[in-house]
């Protein structure tokens, strides 16, 4: 099989980098056994990027850069993200991998017009698609962003939303998905988000302290990432299924 690539964007905080490692080895580890094949780490800042069919699938993590204020390296790998599209290899953007991938496919992202969108929060979908398992509710999904995709692609399909997210996930072509949430950041990562932005919510009005209290598993998001590795071996040949 062909390895799946994480397109990696940018670093965690600190705390959960010093912890659990960066957005690839967080994203391995959530995935898990439903990924038998490689991975392979894709440095979207300064590195180069392969050819899309090299890949089984591609994940795009979060960062935390603003495409409010887009850099040169951001440009160039939404056109990359274009063409893995394009060559209908299976991708799955988070957050800020998210935004970056609708905006390639011709959305719109600017700050969110709600406000920052922190800690544990209830997922309510939309639509049905397999990315997304549906169990008992709530269906938890842990948040941290400040802006969002606010005019989806032509085309794109909303699966689900949130209090303060009307695209929390999309559907962005047959073989495209893109989630405002973080499926690889459990209940201790959260709390690493929460402390380590502790002065700019309480300046916001945000209660820090009740945020943390608030912060669950999110289970449903973590299995965001499952349920995407099971579409790429759908698409795989020789994929064990």
């Amino acid at each position: 099989m062909r390895p799946v690539g994480i397109l990696v964007a940018g670093e965690p905080v600190p705390l959960t980098r010093q912890l659990r490692g960066g957005f690839a080895e967080i994203i391995r580890a959530t995935t898990g056994a439903a990924w038998p094949g490689e991975w392979r780490e894709l440095d979207g800042v300064a590195g180069e990027l392969p050819e899309p069919r090299e890949l089984a699938g591609v994940v795009a993590s979060g960062s935390p850069a603003s495409l409010t204020a887009p850099e040169p390296w951001m440009l160039r790998i939404a056109e990359w993200l274009r063409g893995v599209v394009q060559a209908e290899t299976p991708v799955l953007g988070i957050c800020f991998g998210h935004q970056l991938l609708s905006g390639a496919l011709g959305g719109r992202v600017e700050a969110n017009p709600n406000g920052r969108e922190i800690g544990t929060v209830e997922l309510l979908p939309v639509e049905f698609d397999p990315i997304i398992e549906a169990s008992a509710p709530p269906l938890l999904v842990n948040m941290t962003h400040v802006d969002s995709v606010t005019r989806i692609p032509a085309g794109a399909r909303v699966l689900a939303r949130t209090a303060l997210e009307p695209h929390a996930a999309l559907r962005l072509a047959e073989r495209a998905w893109g989630v405002q949430f973080h499926p690889e950041v459990d209940d201790v990562i959260m709390r690493h988000y929460l402390e380590a932005r502790r002065v700019e919510l309480t300046q916001e009005g945000f209660d820090p302290d009740r945020l943390i209290s608030e912060v669950r598993p999110a289970r449903a998001g973590a299995g965001v990432l499952a349920a995407f590795a099971r579409q790429v071996q759908r698409f795989e040949p020789g994929a064990h299924r």
